[in-house]
């Protein structure tokens, strides 16, 4: 099983350390091989996605990844930028599927922003359709207007866009998906105002007659954002597009108390994936050692399940992880009083221990 390891910026490098430690304790027969990736490979290869990095991604069974970019690559040009390296590897590799689970851990509901009982036993998953949409729709661009409230002057452009084959094979990520938990998928569109979603939405719907024992609602995705902190609960598995998604995930993890807490999955249709926590590089606490690690151990679990076949090592990341919220270890995204402030790297160790 080859992993390919690529730390990124800022305190994925702190993270990702943490992951491996929890790899390693697991003793099974990996073989990890690190490099270079977004601000950190644009300094030593002038590019944030170098030839080398994406020859060895491509060879791995799995990608464990930290986080990329920094305020002081804002003025590359878009390109050059470190985000450019995980879209790369979207398009490079075919990552169309992204879970995004949204768990309220047990010890955590109180450091949730909703009262405890929206949130307590909340267990949702996001699928988001990544490959696909307005961010990576063509034509886009600049240009000088031809028609338009003010003709003549400079405007911005970008394209939104799904065909019929990306619709289908998101659906079918997601009705599979929702027929091993709660049988209910719940597709959020704007079809009431873009035809793109309209489109979506009924795709999704002919989809659907093939999965006649999961239920399916459709809902606006303005209602959607609304709803999850309404009544969060009341969502198993929710289906959306790219920008969509983007928004309602990380809407979904202050609910579960900390974006520190959220893995997530990149799947392609061979179910090679690449694994990150839903968080970004934070350059602010970058080196200080108190960056949650638990968001990217979580994902190296998810890592184990999906791709690499190895579900009951994948609960015993899950399990330990639970323990040590139990036993009151916080960084301090997640303290509160009456807990133990820890760092990154007492955390891991802690999630180490636990494993036995």
């Amino acid at each position: 099983m080859k992993i390919a390891v690529l730390p990124g910026d800022g305190i994925g490098t702190e993270i990702v350390a943490e992951a491996i430690k929890v790899l390693d304790a697991l003793a099974l027969p990996f073989e990890m091989e690190s490099a270079l990736v977004g601000g950190a490979a644009y300094e030593a290869h002038g590019h944030p996605l170098p030839e080398s990095t994406l020859k060895l991604a491509k060879e791995a069974d799995a990608i464990l990844f930290g986080a990329v970019g920094d305020w002081k690559y804002d003025k590359l040009d878009r390109p050059l930028r470190p985000e450019q390296a995980i879209l790369g590897l979207r398009k490079h590799l075919g990552l169309f599927a992204n879970f995004r689970p949204a768990i309220c851990h047990a010890p955590l509901v109180g450091a949730s922003s909703l009262k405890p009982e929206l949130v307590a036993g909340l267990d949702i998953l996001i699928i988001r359709e990544l490959t696909g949409d307005i961010y990576f729709g063509q034509p886009r661009g600049r240009r000088t207007a031809a028609d338009g409230l003010f003709p003549g002057t400079e405007e911005a452009f970008d394209t939104m866009r799904y065909s019929r084959p990306e619709i289908e094979r998101i659906a079918r990520v997601a009705f599979e998906a929702a027929r091993k938990r709660g049988k209910k998928v719940t597709s959020v569109d704007k079809a009431n105002v873009l035809e793109t979603f309209q489109f979506w939405k009924d795709v999704v719907t002919e989809v659907h007659q093939d999965y006649q024992d999961v239920a399916l609602e459709h809902m606006y995705v303005d209602n959607a954002a609304m709803q999850l902190v309404k009544q969060p609960k009341a969502f198993d598995v929710i289906v959306t597009g790219n920008m969509f998604g983007d928004i309602l995930s990380d809407e979904a993890s202050m609910l579960t108390g900390s974006i520190g807490m959220l893995p997530s999955a990149s799947l392609n249709d061979r179910k090679q994936g690449l694994y990150e926590p839903s968080h970004g590089s934070a350059p602010d606490i970058a080196g200080k050692g108190v960056a949650n690690p638990l968001a990217t151990i979580l994902s190296a679990a998810m890592m184990l399940r999906y791709s690499l076949n190895q579900e009951q090592a994948a609960q015993r990341i899950e399990s330990a992880v639970q323990q040590v919220l139990a036993q009151g270890l916080r960084t301090p995204d997640i303290y509160s009083d009456g807990t133990t402030k820890v760092g990154t790297a007492q955390m891991g160790d802690a999630v180490v221990k636990a494993l036995g």
